[in-house]
């Protein structure tokens, strides 16, 4: 498997495998038939992602650690992150629940129980962010997903224009319409992140990042 998108693909699949692994153990299922990493990892190599690549899951792997005690059951958290975008079409509109199907026949091709597996597409489809995760792991995979938002205003601007390059496809006015809708139903929550840990770390820079952007995005309105 290789990557003419991404010249650190390898050193990204060599750091990535032990998370895959580690999932697997805390489901505590047997290791998943062969090929399977490769298969999934492979999805974040596509050349129409931009953004939603394996340095996003690497991001997103960096924060788990730290994360890990808020989570009633690591493993399909940890199986989340890895599929929530195991299938992403920036021209389709059910990449998420393309992702959620799947992890279904993951699962259940790995022998997991019915309830986990439920869990596990429960997680996925919050990824969707249409609303604020209620309670539960799905809370952790959220503020994961969307830590981004928080990062460095290096690595945000760097964000935005990886998801523009992926919805290259759509014109300008209209990306900066929906872009900006998207964003501004972020900031009319009352937080951002539904975990003390990412409220404390990323709440007010996110809000910050998001206020640049949208002062962009509207030529200075954000009403």
């Amino acid at each position: 498997m290789a990557s003419f998108m991404d010249p650190e693909a390898p050193r990204r699949l060599a750091a990535l495998r032990p998370h895959w692994d580690a999932a697997w153990a805390d489901l505590g299922l047997s290791s998943p038939r062969d090929g399977l990493f490769a298969e999934v990892a492979g999805r974040y190599l596509e050349p129409h992602r931009a953004y939603h690549t394996l340095r996003h899951l690497e991001e997103c792997f960096a924060l788990f650690g730290a994360a890990r005690p808020l989570c009633a059951h690591p493993g399909e958290v940890q199986l989340a992150l890895w599929l929530h975008d195991a299938v992403y079409q920036p021209k389709a509109r059910d990449s998420e629940e393309a992702s959620a199907r799947w992890a279904d026949k993951i699962l259940r091709d790995a022998g997991a129980p019915s309830e986990v597996v439920a869990r596990v597409q429960e997680l996925i489809l919050s990824t969707k962010h249409d609303a604020s995760p209620p309670a539960g792991d799905a809370r952790v995979v959220v503020d994961i997903d969307l830590a981004v938002l928080g990062a460095e205003p290096a690595r945000f601007n760097e964000y935005e224009a990886q998801v523009r390059k992926e919805y290259a496809h759509v014109p300008d006015v209209l990306f900066r319409f929906g872009r900006a809708k998207l964003l501004k139903q972020f900031l009319a929550r009352s937080s951002i992140y539904s975990t003390p840990q990412f409220r404390e770390r990323f709440e007010a820079r996110a809000r910050a990042n998001i206020a640049q952007s949208l002062a962009r995005l509207t030529g200075g309105s954000t009403c």
